[in-house]
């Protein structure tokens, strides 16, 4: 200090020291709010960035850069695809075309009537890309079981019986609802439900169905012949009441001619297969009742290889035999289908009734085809087309004519 009083200097590394310890704590405040305070931000915001994405954003880019291969509208490229000379998985091309790119026409293809994949409704779900992606982490649903200990989504099913209500195609409040592999393992979980145990005394039960039926139920039932039941042929060979110890199926709509059907045999135990009981097929007069009913994924969205069925079943026994036959076999339908179909489910109920309804987009897609083939058809003296007037559809509120069937005239 000098004479004149002027104060002790500070050394210049405390300043220095200070200023270092303030940018610190701005630093830390910042982070804290960026990754604890703030919400995370998903791929696909407005300005195209990923921030808040970690370990989904590789298999984003992954799927997104898949579903880019241009294969001329005439197939597609899957993540799970054979790659082709590049690498990358190739293109996997529909029926009739061919080439790397699916532009080429297979010459003599010739159309199988008695067969096809819902392919129709592929150009619904790349218009809905973003709503219908699912992501499925690697440690998703390891365990057997799902909520409380069962083998079903009770998110998914509390969704699909939301679907039935708002279609107005299923009555669902004094249903249970099993879910199966598709349609197919349902159709022999219901014969073993309906059938009498193994170890009672009665009969084995006759399986039987209305021509034309669907063959899976024949060759279900006839593969899996056992103690409890038996495939025993048409109800044309059986009286109104010969009723006993039959299960008999009913399609309805029916495969292949879309009639509504109603069971032939008066008392018997009945699986109504309502598969195409949905407003872009047939019209919906009324919901259905039905102690059993089947239905399957593939036909209202077209997810056809996500393989996932369900049946509703008033009574609990029955439901509970059905349900534990999927157990015993698979134990439950994939928990990674049931994410998917979950995802799937709130898309279309989101959009019922709107612009974007997919029954309504397939009705038309459906409606459209339908007039290019009977153009053709009528120009034939060899095939006919099934005449069919048009009925009222609760969905849509108007007149509606069901997808009807070819049949064969005599050569």
């Amino acid at each position: 200090m000098d004479a004149a009083g002027m104060q002790p200097r500070r050394p210049a590394g405390l300043g220095v020291l200070a200023l270092l310890c303030s940018s610190l704590l701005l630093n830390a405040l910042f982070l804290a709010h960026h990754f604890v305070l703030s919400p995370p931000r998903l791929l696909g915001r407005d300005d195209g960035s990923s921030s808040g994405l970690s370990w989904s954003l590789q298999a984003a880019r992954e799927a997104e850069a898949v579903a880019a291969v241009d294969c001329s509208g005439h197939g597609q490229a899957f993540l799970d695809g054979v790659a082709g000379e590049d690498g990358r998985p190739a293109c996997e091309c529909n029926a009739c075309f061919t080439g790397p790119d699916c532009s080429l026409r297979a010459p003599n293809c010739i159309a199988n009537a008695s067969s096809g994949n819902p392919l129709f409704l592929e150009p619904y779900w790349r218009r809905h890309a973003a709503a219908g992606a699912v992501v499925i982490s690697g440690w998703h649903r390891m365990s057997y079981t799902t909520t409380d200990g069962v083998y079903q989504s009770v998110e998914l099913e509390d969704h699909i019986r939301r679907l039935h209500s708002a279609v107005g195609n299923a009555v669902v409040d004094d249903k249970h609802l099993v879910f199966g592999a598709g349609s197919t393992q349902l159709i022999n979980a219901l014969v073993h439900a309906l059938s009498p145990d193994a170890n009672a005394a009665s009969p084995a039960a006759r399986v039987v169905a209305t021509v034309p039926y669907y063959t899976p139920y024949r060759t279900q039932t006839a593969m899996f012949d056992g103690r409890e039941y038996r495939w025993d042929g048409t109800t044309a060979a059986r009286g109104a009441n010969s009723s006993d110890g039959f299960i008999e199926f009913v399609a309805s709509p029916n495969n292949p001619d879309t009639l509504l059907q109603k069971p032939v045999l008066r008392g018997s135990a009945a699986i109504v297969d309502r598969a195409y009981y949905w407003p872009h097929f047939t019209h919906i007069p009324a919901p259905a009742d039905e102690d059993v009913m089947l239905f399957t994924m593939s036909k209202p969205s077209g997810h056809a290889g996500s393989r996932l069925g369900w049946a509703l079943i008033r009574d609990e026994k029955v439901a509970k035999r059905a349900y534990e036959y999927v157990q015993s076999s698979i134990m439950g339908a994939s928990r990674d289908t049931q994410l998917r179909m979950l995802g799937i489910v709130k898309v279309i109920l989101a959009n019922l009734h709107g612009k974007e309804d997919i029954f309504a987009f397939g009705h038309n897609v459906m409606g459209t085809r339908w007039r290019r083939l009977s153009a053709i058809v009528s120009r034939s003296q060899r095939i006919s087309v099934q005449k069919m007037a048009p009925e009222y559809c609760t969905y849509f509120q108007a007149g509606q004519r069901a997808i009807a069937s070819l049949r064969m005239g005599e050569v």
